[in-house]
C-alpha cells in the first residue's frame, strides 16, 4: 500500500454525530416508569445527625418515596483509590457529615421539579460540631477531629531519614512555601447516572447508563459493592461531557442510584446540578509544599528536599494519596539531582473530599519545582533559561532512573525548550521587557518559563478486537473517549494497516456486554495503550487474511500484500487480488471471523515533556494580570493525528493557565463553600485566554510499538508554572521573589504595594511541626511508578 495517514492531519469521525444533535447523552435517557432522585445535602461542614425528618416530602406531590441511610441496605463501594480504609465514606451520611454538600438522604419523584421542591421538605437536624478547614491547621494537635477514633487528622504519611542532609555542600538555598491551591474540575457535563433494574430472571442485575471515564472499573465496583458476579452488571456509558479525572470509580451516588432502583423496582436517573458538582465532586490540587533547593555557586544543583502537604478532604481517598505517590515520584522533573529528601502527610479536613484532576500530581511536582528554579536564578542572578540548560539531564542519559524511582524512557529536554525560547524570541521580549522598567510604563511585561517531564501510560495494559466486515471494519476497545477523538485515531491505525477507509470503520466502546474489559481513559494512556493493542489486533488480522489469501490465489504468505486500492494482491502481479469482502467470506467458509483480539502490556510508563513560555502584562496600578502569549512545546513521542494532538495542547494549557490566574475553590471558617457557582468560581472565557501556540517535538519511546507518549495532561503540567513564574518576572526588579497563586489582582496589587513599602514576606516559613512526628520511609519501601499514573 502507497503512504500512509499516520502523522498527517485527519478530521475527526466522530465530530458531525455531535454537531448534529445526534450525542447521547445520560440526561437524554428515557425509558418507560424512569423515576428521578434528587439529594439531600448537609448544609454543615462538620455535624452529627440527631434526627432526619422525611415525612413532609413523602407527602409531597409528585414523590414517590424518600430513603435515609436507615432505610436501604447500602453497601460502602471500593473507592477508586483507598488511603486510609478507617477513613472510609458511606453512600449516605448515617451518624456524621464531615463538609458542607455530603448526601444524608435521596428524594424519588416522578419529575426533576418534583424531586427539587421535595428536596427543601427534609427537615435534618444537625448538630453542629467544629470545624477544620485548613489542611496546615488541621495538623495542629488540638484541632477538631473528622474521625475521633483516629485520634488524628493524619490520614497516612512518612518521613524521608535524609533530611536536610541532602542540602549539605550548598552554595545557596532558596526555600519557599508553595501553595498549589485546590481547584474545581468543572466538566461540562456534571456526572448522571439511569439505573434499570433487572433481578435474578434477567441478563443482568443492572443495567447503568452512567458518565464516566471507565465503565469496567466502575462495573467491577459496583459488582463488588453489591456482591454479584461481574458479569451481571452491565455498564454503558454513553457520550460523556468531559471527565477530567473527576469520573473514575463509583462514587457514593451511584450506589444510591443503584439501591434506589431495585428497591422500587423501577429505572431511576439522577442528574447532577452545577452547584451541586461544584461542591460535591471531588476537588483537584489542594497542596501545600515547602521545598529547599540547594545549588553551587555555579548553579550546579546539589539536593533537594520537599515537605509536602496533601489535603485530602472528608475522607480519605484519592485525593491526599496524590502528595505521596505522584508528586514524590515526580519531584525530580528534568534535572539531575543528585539527592532528594521527600516527606508527604495526607491530612483530612471537613471539605469537599479531594481526588483526581487533569495531571493528578504530577501538575503539582512540576509547579514546585520551577518555582524553586525561578527562584534559584534570581538568588543567582541567572538567566533562567540557563539555570535550566545547566542542569538538564542528556539524551545520552537515557534510560534513566531518578532518584525516587521513576524511570525514564527517553528525553532531549533541551530540544523543546530552545524551540519555545525560539518561537517567543526570547531576547526581543528581554528587551521589551526592559524598556518598560526604565520608560516608567505602568503595564510591565513578564516572561516565565517551564521545563516537565511527566508520567504516562503505566500500570494495567488495554484490550482491543479488530474484525473486518463484508463492508469494512470494526474496533473494539476498552479505552473510553469522552472527547479525546479516540473514533478518529483508531481508525487511522486500522486503516493504515489494512487499507480499510476510515469511513467504513465503525468504533465501539463504552459497553461491557459489547467490550469484554478495560481499563478505560485516565494517565493519558489510550493512544499507547489502547492504539497499540488495536495496532496489533490490525496487524493480526491482517495475518489471518494474507494466509486465507494465499490460499486462494495460489501464492506464498510473504507474497501476499495490501494493494494501494485496499484490496489483498500477489506482489508483482496486479491482476491476483481479492476484495476484503471475498476475503471475509473466505474466513466463513472456514467458520471463522476475521477478526482478532489482543491485550497488550505496556514495557512499562512513558514519560512525555515539554516547554512553556508564558508572555503576560502586569497594570501596576490595579495588579490586573492579562495574558498575551503562550507557547507551548510538548513532546509526546511520536505524533498520530497533528490536529488531535494540538486540541488535546490547547484543552490542557487553558485549564493551566486558569489554575495560575483565577480558580480557586474556597471555603470560610465554618466549612461553607465560597463559590459554588459559575457566577462565583473564576472559570475562564475564550476571551480571557491568548491565542495559543502549540509545537511539538517528537522523541519516541521503545516501550511501546506505536513510539507514542501522553498528551492529554501535559499542556496542563507545563503551563501553569510558566505563567507562574511570568507574574513573578514582571515584578523581580521591585524585589519579588514569589506570587502564589491565583495570581489575582487583589493578591498582586498588595504584592506590588507591599514591595513598594519595603514590606514584603520572606516567601519561606517553617513546616507544621506535624512533619517530625510521621514516620519513617524505610530505604527498602519500594517504588512503584504505575502509582503516579492516575
Amino acid at each position: 500500500m502507497v503512504g500512509s495517514l499516520l502523522g498527517t492531519e485527519v478530521q475527526r469521525v466522530e465530530d458531525p454525530e455531535l454537531l448534529r444533535g445526534g450525542g447521547t447523552y445520560v440526561p437524554n435517557f428515557a425509558v418507560d416508569g424512569l423515576l428521578h432522585i434528587g439529594f439531600v445535602r448537609s448544609p454543615l461542614a462538620h455535624a452529627t445527625i440527631n434526627d432526619i425528618d422525611t415525612s413532609a416530602a413523602r407527602e409531597a406531590p409528585g414523590v414517590v418515596a424518600v430513603f435515609t441511610a436507615a432505610d436501604l441496605e447500602l453497601p460502602v463501594p471500593p473507592p477508586f483509590l483507598e488511603l486510609n480504609p478507617a477513613c472510609s465514606r458511606t453512600p449516605l451520611a448515617t451518624d456524621r457529615v464531615r463538609f458542607a454538600g455530603e448526601a444524608v438522604a435521596v428524594v424519588v419523584g416522578r419529575s426533576a421539579a418534583a424531586v427539587e421542591d421535595a428536596v427543601e421538605l427534609v427537615d435534618v437536624d444537625l448538630a453542629e460540631l467544629p470545624v477544620a478547614v485548613d489542611p496546615e491547621r488541621a495538623l495542629e494537635p488540638d484541632a477538631p477531629r473528622q474521625f475521633p477514633e483516629l485520634g488524628t487528622n493524619v490520614a497516612a504519611g512518612f518521613r524521608d531519614p535524609a533530611g536536610a542532609d541532602v542540602l549539605d555542600g550548598s552554595d545557596v538555598v532558596v526555600r519557599a512555601r508553595i501553595e498549589n491551591q485546590r481547584v474545581a474540575v468543572v466538566p461540562m457535563e456534571g456526572n448522571a447516572i439511569a439505573v434499570v433494574p433487572g433481578g435474578p430472571e434477567a441478563e443482568h442485575e443492572v443495567v447503568v447508563h452512567v458518565s464516566t471515564q471507565m465503565p469496567h472499573g466502575l462495573r467491577a465496583g459496583l459488582a463488588a459493592a453489591f456482591g454479584w458476579p461481574i458479569e451481571r452488571v452491565r455498564v454503558i456509558a454513553p457520550h460523556v461531557g468531559g471527565g477530567f479525572g473527576g469520573k473514575a470509580g463509583a462514587i457514593p451516588e451511584h450506589v444510591v442510584a443503584v439501591a434506589v432502583a431495585r428497591e422500587l423496582g423501577r429505572p431511576v436517573r439522577w442528574v447532577e446540578g452545577r452547584s451541586e458538582n461544584l461542591q460535591a465532586m471531588p476537588h483537584g490540587r489542594a497542596q501545600v509544599q515547602y521545598a529547599e533547593l540547594g545549588l553551587r555557586s555555579d548553579g550546579t544543583i546539589v539536593g533537594l528536599r520537599c515537605r509536602v502537604v496533601g489535603d485530602c478532604g472528608a475522607y480519605a481517598g484519592f485525593g491526599g494519596a496524590l502528595a505521596l505517590g505522584p508528586t514524590r515520584m515526580m519531584a525530580q522533573g528534568v534535572y539531575r539531582i543528585p539527592r532528594i529528601s521527600y516527606d508527604g502527610v495526607a491530612v483530612l479536613t471537613n471539605t469537599t473530599p479531594v481526588g483526581a484532576f487533569r495531571g493528578a500530581g504530577r501538575p503539582e511536582a512540576a509547579a514546585m519545582l520551577e518555582r524553586m528554579i525561578d527562584l534559584a536564578a534570581a538568588e543567582l542572578t541567572m538567566d533562567p533559561a540557563a539555570l535550566r540548560r545547566k542542569n538538564f539531564l542528556a539524551p545520552e542519559d537515557f534510560p534513566y532512573r531518578t532518584v525516587v524511582g521513576a524511570n525514564y524512557d527517553s528525553g532531549d529536554f533541551d530540544l523543546p525548550l530552545t524551540e519555545a525560547l525560539r518561537q517567543a524570541d526570547y531576547e526581543a521580549l528581554r528587551a521589551e521587557q526592559a524598556r518598560r522598567v526604565e520608560a516608567g510604563e505602568t503595564v510591565l511585561l513578564g516572561i516565565g518559563m517551564s521545563s516537565y517531564v511527566e508520567i504516562t501510560g503505566g500500570g494495567d495494559g488495554e484490550y482491543a478486537e479488530v474484525e473486518v466486515l463484508p463492508d469494512g471494519a470494526r474496533i473494539k476497545v476498552g479505552t473510553s473517549s469522552h472527547g479525546q477523538g479516540h473514533a478518529t485515531s483508531f481508525a487511522m491505525l486500522v486503516s493504515d494497516v489494512l487499507g480499510i477507509p476510515m469511513e467504513s470503520i465503525a468504533f465501539v466502546q463504552s459497553d461491557t456486554a459489547e467490550v469484554p474489559r478495560g481499563s478505560g481513559t485516565g494517565g493519558s494512556r489510550s493512544l499507547q495503550l489502547g492504539g497499540s493493542a488495536v495496532r496489533r489486533a490490525g496487524e493480526a488480522v491482517l495475518q489471518r487474511a494474507k494466509e486465507l489469501a494465499a490460499t486462494r490465489l495460489e501464492a506464498a504468505v510473504d507474497d501476499i500484500e495490501v494493494t494501494e486500492d485496499g484490496a489483498l494482491g500477489v506482489a508483482g502481479v496486479p491482476t491476483a487480488t481479492l476484495s476484503w469482502s471475498e476475503v471475509v467470506a473466505a474466513a466463513a467458509e472456514n467458520d471463522e471471523r476475521l477478526a482478532a483480539q489482543v491485550d497488550f502490556t505496556p514495557e512499562g510508563a512513558t514519560f512525555p515533556f515539554g516547554a512553556h513560555v508564558s508572555v503576560v502584562e502586569v497594570d501596576v496600578e490595579t495588579g490586573l494580570v492579562r495574558p498575551v502569549r503562550h507557547i507551548a512545546v510538548d513532546d509526546c513521542g511520536r505524533v498520530l493525528n497533528p490536529l488531535i494532538v494540538r486540541g488535546q495542547q490547547h484543552g490542557g494549557a487553558i485549564q493551566g493557565i486558569a489554575q495560575a490566574l483565577w480558580e480557586q475553590v474556597t471555603f470560610d471558617a465554618d466549612g461553607n463553600p465560597g463559590n459554588a457557582t459559575l457566577a462565583d468560581y473564576a472559570m475562564p472565557s475564550a476571551a480571557d485566554v491568548p491565542s495559543l501556540e502549540a509545537h511539538n517535538t517528537e522523541t519516541g519511546t521503545p516501550r511501546n510499538p506505536l513510539g507514542a507518549k501522553g498528551i492529554g495532561e501535559s499542556a496542563t503540567v507545563g503551563s501553569t508554572p510558566a505563567v507562574q513564574n511570568a507574574v513573578v518576572d514582571a515584578l523581580r526588579h521591585l524585589g519579588v521573589r514569589h506570587v502564589d497563586m491565583p495570581a489575582t489582582p487583589e493578591r498582586v496589587w498588595s504584592t506590588i504595594s507591599a514591595a513598594r513599602e519595603g514590606a514584603l514576606p520572606d516567601p519561606w516559613q517553617e513546616p507544621p511541626a506535624a512533619f517530625a512526628a510521621l514516620p519513617e520511609r524505610g530505604a527498602d519501601t519500594p517504588d512503584d511508578p504505575d502509582e503516579a499514573v492516575v
